[in-house]
């Protein structure tokens, strides 16, 4: 009952926050409209003016002073990645014992506040006492990330948020106070789904961004509520129709930014390290090709070119201002550095006068072309350089000269928007056209856009549809919006709820800066402030980021190695207390596992095995490990089903399964050469001893073949198969082409040359035969000769035809008696002459 009051006092807040005046223009920190402005030490220039000055604005101004006196912006460093010999010195200096020169600092002197920003907590805390709102959130930012090194204290922050959304129904302390109830972080609140869910619907009906995104994903996962698509879709199509307004409203060509969405864990090869993981084996293994820069630092890639470019690579060139256009997650942009590469690479090809040199090959204009496209491309957009739509088309025109594509997309965005030039839709359709021939992405989600607009005849949709479908395949977001659009909507396809859905999210997780904190996040795991990263990532997993799902769980994993080292041995520091909640990072390692991540599942099925932050399941462990090994995907999972099978833990205890799931591990990753091995060892030895013993277990057996009678027509067939097989074999391949001279080739044996053999084979099996039936003949009559010969009674003779018969065979073997038989017996005169044939010449 007293539940059912809570939520009833909630609804009616709602009503009352509905009708405030609540300050949604202000968006500093309130309206949450701008996602990275309310996290991390940064402050905007100046607070917006409400409607109406509020008590304290006055104390809030001085404080801002202060607090900006102790601003001081963190910079992104280039992350290097170690090499192999600073791998092993950074593992061989790890694994040497660690001794403290100085005792930790007390407790105490980390909640010391002093100088300025004590003077400015007490000024906001006075501010606060009026119900000054932007004096409460700042408190409670203060409070919940730490901001200008301010103690943390989740329970302080909380009550702050909380005093905020009563007092006049803020969205972004709602949304605040949606994710503490969601996760229970520092045990501020005790966790709560639905009044998370709430909390959030609330904010989100306010228009707050992140609000909306973690509204769509738990109708999208089931969380908190049933899983209900429709609703799921809208909140995404909302952020995805302010994503694209967003990615839209920047220079020619739409915003830019570098994609900071990762995985911690993929760093070091993965949860289970490198060979263990999915992640890193299998398909996903790096190449061990020995040319392979997959494993290069990205300093010792830019030196290696620059070393090469030195020396007149003009390829090198070009890829280092590639490089540095495009930067990367570890490398910032650097647009002068940029366009000093891409200018050297063009001096190389035209004169001052504009002229090809003489001397160059068609592939060496290309690359001039190429570079000759992002000089362009930066005066279209203004990109270290200041923007020159004259300039622009004078470097578009020279990389056209090679049909280079972004040079033609540029000329097409010109000739469509009229920057610099005449409007002319002709041209710019022709120029779309002509950069699109070899699919590229940004030209045909504008050739699409055209046919859309153009009319709505089928003709007009089904080449839209084709142009976004070669578009998406490149995962251009504009071309997933459009998609997820004519999905949801039933234009031109079918009106498919999940799949409007899934392009919906694709394109609200792409715009990172706009809807995201990864970018802070990354930075502070960077620099070692691992509990700011987490807070950071946390708003990031609950708005459906896998990838921070898995951070989050990575980073409160306390199982990360099961080779525990003494500590005494190896002194490490003491865990902070906010990192210590394994029931929050098996909910986020279950959340990654339903987004499709499988070395998530083997790990919940190992928390489920060994009760790590919750009960111990052995069934819930069996099912994630089957699970993750279908399809042979996982050969930990595997390796973890044989070894249940072999102890009988969850399963029937039984050594042939057992082995075969142990060969299947084998067979999915070669990496689990050494472990297999020794798991099979052990445990042919314990099937061995329970045969021995006539143990009661299924010990392991040879795999039974199945053997099958052959008429005799199924014999000749399999053998004239076999027969045709080996003679087809690979080793024949290099004789298939004929012999100089020859009038055709040596080829296979055909079928009637078999046929031919087998019978002459057959004809002199039988010629063998009949010869030794003969002798045996032979020596069975010389026998009885010579047993009549002994004195064995003679018939008489004359009693009719018997006589006659009897005195004939008498005379035959007189006959062979005096001639030795019809053929010559060795030893005698003739037997040389009827061995070479002379018998009867």
């Amino acid at each position: 009952m007293r539940r059912f009051l809570l939520y009833i006092s909630l609804l009616l807040q709602v009503a009352v926050f509905s009708y405030a005046d609540a300050p949604d223009k202000q968006q500093h920190v309130l309206s949450g409209d701008q996602s990275g402005g309310a996290t991390g030490n940064t402050l905007p220039p100046e607070l917006p003016a409400a409607q109406h000055v509020q008590l304290g604005a006055d104390l809030v101004d001085t404080a801002l002073v202060e607090l900006r006196k102790l601003h001081q912006p963190l910079h992104h460093k280039i992350r290097k990645n170690p090499g192999v010999l600073r791998t092993v010195l950074h593992l061989a200096s790890k694994a040497l014992p660690a001794i403290r020169l100085t005792a930790p600092s007390p407790a105490s002197s980390n909640d010391a506040v002093s100088g300025p920003l004590l003077h400015a907590t007490r000024l906001l805390e006075e501010s606060a006492q009026k119900n000054n709102s932007d004096a409460l959130y700042i408190l409670g930012d203060m409070n919940f990330y730490g901001n200008f090194s301010h103690p943390r204290n989740l329970k302080t922050a909380f009550n702050y948020y909380q005093k905020l959304a009563l007092l006049n129904g803020n969205s972004s302390a709602m949304y605040m106070m949606g994710v503490m109830y969601s996760t229970g972080v520092g045990g501020a609140v005790e966790p709560d789904q639905a009044r998370a869910l709430l909390y959030y619907t609330f904010a989100a009906n306010q228009g707050h961004t992140r609000a909306e995104m973690a509204v769509a994903h738990r109708h999208y996962a089931g969380i908190g509520t049933t899983k209900n698509c429709e609703t799921a879709v809208k909140y995404y199509k909302r952020v995805a129709d302010k994503a694209i307004a967003w990615y839209r409203s920047g220079p020619p060509g739409g915003m830019s930014w570098i994609s900071e969405s990762h995985r911690i864990a993929d760093e070091l090869g993965g949860i289970y390290g490198v060979g263990a993981s999915v992640s890193s084996s299998g398909q996903n293994a790096p190449h061990k090709n020995p040319t392979s820069d997959a494993q290069a630092s990205i300093e010792d890639i830019l030196e290696y070119l620059d070393l090469m470019s030195q020396k007149g690579d003009v390829k090198a060139t070009f890829n280092l201002g590639r490089i540095y256009y495009d930067g990367q997650r570890n490398l910032p942009r650097d647009y002068a550095k940029a366009r000093e590469y891409f200018l050297k690479v063009a001096g190389k090809t035209w004169n001052k006068k504009g002229q090809v040199f003489e001397n160059k090959t068609p592939s060496f204009h290309t690359i001039s072309c190429r570079a000759a496209g992002y000089i362009g491309r930066m005066y279209l957009r203004g990109e270290g350089v200041e923007q020159n739509f004259r300039l622009a088309e004078f470097w578009f025109k020279r990389g056209n000269e090679q049909a280079d594509q972004q040079s033609r997309h540029g000329l097409g965005l010109m000739y469509l928007n009229g920057y610099g030039v005449q409007q002319n839709l002709d041209l710019a359709l022709r120029h779309f056209n002509a950069a699109a021939e070899t699919v590229y992405p940004p030209s045909n989600v504008q050739l699409a856009a055209l046919y859309l607009d153009q009319g709505q005849s089928d003709e007009d949709i089904y080449a839209a549809n084709h142009h976004l479908d070669l578009a998406a395949k490149y995962y251009n977001m504009e071309a997933y919006y459009y998609i997820g659009e004519m999905t949801y909507f039933g234009l031109g396809r079918e009106r498919q709820c999940e799949v409007a859905l899934n392009y919906y999210k694709a394109v609200a997780e792409k715009v990172e800066p706009f809807v995201s904190s990864w970018a802070e996040a990354n930075l502070a795991y960077e620099v070692g402030e691992t509990e700011l990263a987490f807070l950071e990532y946390l708003h990031a997993a609950e708005q459906g980021y896998e990838t921070a799902q898995n951070n989050v769980a990575y980073i409160l994993d306390p199982q990360k190695s099961y080779l525990t080292i003494p500590q005494w041995l190896y002194p490490k520091a003491q865990k902070p207390a906010l990192l210590q909640n394994p029931t929050l990072a098996l909910i986020y390692w279950t959340r990654s596992s339903r987004q499709g991540n499988i070395d998530a599942t083997v790990k919940m099925g190992d928390y489920y095995l060994d009760g790590i932050g919750t009960d111990a399941d052995v069934d819930k462990a069996v099912q994630c490990y089957t699970a993750a090994s279908e399809h042979y995907q996982s050969a930990q999972a595997l390796w973890n089903l044989g070894w249940m099978h072999e102890n009988g833990i969850g399963l029937t205890q039984d050594y042939h399964l057992a082995k075969r799931y142990y060969d299947t591990a084998l067979e999915t990753n070669d990496e689990a050469y050494l472990p297999v091995s020794l798991s099979l060892l052990k445990l042919r030895a314990r099937s061995a001893w329970n045969t021995f013993t006539n143990g009661r277990i299924n010990s392991i057996q040879d795999e039974p073949t199945e053997k099958k009678d052959w008429s005799l027509s199924e014999w000749i067939n399999n053998f004239l198969q076999d027969e045709m097989g080996y003679y087809g074999d690979d080793l024949y391949d290099g004789y298939e082409d004929a012999m100089p001279g020859a009038d055709s080739d040596l080829g296979a044996f055909e079928e009637g040359d078999i046929l031919e053999t087998l019978v002459i084979m057959g004809l002199a099996a039988a010629l063998v035969f009949l010869v030794l039936y003969r002798q045996q003949r032979q020596q069975a009559a010389r026998r009885q000769q010579e047993d009549e010969a002994r004195g064995q009674p003679q018939e008489q003779q004359g009693q009719g035809v018997r006589a006659a018969a009897g005195a004939f065979a008498n005379g035959q073997q007189q006959q062979q008696a005096g001639n030795g038989g019809f053929f010559p017996q060795p030893g005698a005169p003739g037997f040389g002459q009827w061995a070479v044939g002379g018998v009867g010449h």
